[in-house]
């Protein structure tokens, strides 16, 4: 899975010029574009997190490629953390609260967001303001506790190479489709977390606990082989925690980037989202290694340059 560096800036890349006036809302993220068509991988950049959203999704298709009328639909944000958004801990409210709008509006029958917290659920959904957020756009609210057992179903991963059952929550396993949208972020285990780490947030404390003790880049992958993959994959990027994640300390860990970044491809959303955050993490691709266990899973690509890729400023 490795490219090399020249290789891979042909296809994306950051303004130096940007980052050294300390000016991220504006960052050309993509050297080279292909606009033909519904696109494989957007980024946008210089918005609020709504608008941004709303471009990603206009350049991939519209809404309608995702969702069907009369559908249950599951979005899966990043909520694990008790801290407020400025950390950057979680993924952005605001974020949230249209993507639940914008399912609605497509004919979406149901929304339901959640997370399996590592922190208390209860504060996490309150102090995130995701919980809010999204009953106000209109979505139902599932319990998170990742110690209630009664909330998950043991599954098999036929596919795994390391992790072959997990327990799921049972939200997951009634869905039609789910929206992956988690918040792009340092994390000091797994050097990046971002859309497939964010997986872990499917499962319980139980599962979770043993990705760790088998070992966990691999179970990261091992994760993703799961069948119901996501319809689509919406990096937050509007606030980067560029360290001491996964929870942050304070609001001096993140940074204001007002960006995002949407693929299908969960994959080529990782590769991109860590190569854009590199600036900031200093963690390449290389080291988040189970970018590359999943693309040997055949769950994607790392190689941009073969994809429809459209930058959008604001």
């Amino acid at each position: 899975m490795r490219m090399n560096r020249k290789e891979f800036l042909s296809t994306l890349s950051v303004t130096g010029a940007a980052i050294a006036a300390g000016n991220y809302g504006n960052l050309d993220v993509f050297a080279q574009e292909n606009t033909e068509g519904n696109a494989d991988l957007v980024a946008v950049s210089g918005g609020e997190p709504a608008v941004m959203l709303q471009k990603a999704l206009e350049a991939l298709g519209g809404i309608s490629r995702f969702v069907k009328k009369g559908q249950k639909i599951v979005v899966k944000p990043n909520i694990g953390w008790d801290q407020p958004p400025e950390v950057a801990a979680n993924t952005n409210p605001e974020l949230i609260a249209e993507l639940v709008k914008l399912i609605l509006a497509a004919g979406a029958a149901e929304v339901v967001v959640f997370d399996s917290t590592c922190d208390d659920w209860t504060k996490c959904y309150k102090n995130s303001g995701i919980e809010d957020a999204a009953k106000r756009a209109g979505a139902k609210i599932a319990p998170g506790n990742p110690h209630d057992e009664t909330l998950f179903t043991p599954i098999k991963l036929p596919k795994g190479t390391a992790l072959k059952e997990v327990s799921i929550h049972k939200a997951m396993l009634e869905c039609d489709a789910w929206f992956n949208v988690p918040v792009l972020k340092h994390h000091r285990g797994s050097n990046m977390t971002i859309a497939m780490k964010n997986c872990m947030g499917l499962v319980s404390k139980k599962s979770q606990s043993s990705f760790h003790s088998i070992g966990l880049q691999q179970c990261i992958a091992d994760m993703c082989t799961w069948e119901k993959r996501p319809v689509l994959n919406i990096i937050d990027a509007y606030r980067i925690m560029k360290t001491n994640g996964p929870k942050g300390r304070s609001e001096a860990d993140a940074v204001l980037v007002k960006a995002l970044i949407a693929a299908p491809d969960i994959i080529a959303a990782d590769t991109a989202a860590t190569r854009f955050a590199e600036q900031f993490t200093e963690k390449s691709v290389e080291a988040v290694t189970h970018i590359g266990f999943g693309e040997a899973h055949g769950l994607g690509t790392t190689k941009l340059d073969t994809l429809k890729v459209k930058k959008i400023e604001v």
